[in-house]
């Protein structure tokens, strides 16, 4: 959930902070291709990394991925050479530590509506399955798939061999 939220924001803010620079408010073909492909990364990336330090993680991420979208626009080719406004700059510094606590509020807010389900299942005595842990299979039952595998044809490939032998002699 963490990498969804972050790579979906860090694209929702550089847009925003881009037209709020005076970049292209909607960005098409090329700009708008790369800013997917990075808020797609940057999400892939935060979703495999486990964070440690809470809100300041999560700001850290948002700035990298805000950062990284931002870049990802100045590329495109509708993109005016321009530097980096006030205005532009103060939604990202904005955007940062609001995103963040709304990702983090997000994600208790879930950890909490879990639990509560999890509670009153118990108490309707409806109680949550067990993980599924998949049950071994015993080595017999390996041994007659492998052999079943390896054997499973005659090993010749080609067509089937005639009845009538007469029919292999040269004419």
């Amino acid at each position: 959930m963490r990498g969804v939220a972050v790579g979906t924001a860090s694209g929702a803010v550089a847009v925003a902070a881009h037209g709020l620079g005076g970049g292209a408010v909607a960005p098409t073909g090329a700009a708008l291709a790369l800013l997917l492909a990075t808020c797609a990364l940057i999400g892939v990336v935060v979703a495999t990394v486990r964070p440690r330090g809470g809100l300041l993680s999560t700001m850290a991420m948002l700035a990298v991925g805000q950062s990284i979208g931002h870049e990802a626009l100045s590329m495109g080719p509708q993109h005016h050479q321009h530097g980096v406004g006030t205005a532009m700059l103060a939604a990202h510094l904005v955007a940062v530590p609001v995103g963040a606590v709304l990702i983090r509020a997000a994600e208790i807010g879930v950890r909490r509506a879990v639990t509560s389900v999890r509670r009153f299942l118990v108490v309707l005595g409806l109680e949550p399955l067990p993980p599924h842990r998949p049950t071994p299979v015993p080595v017999h039952q390996r041994a007659v798939a492998l052999r079943l595998l390896v054997s499973s044809g005659s090993g010749l490939r080609g067509p089937p061999c005639p009845q009538n032998p007469s029919l292999l002699a040269p004419a």
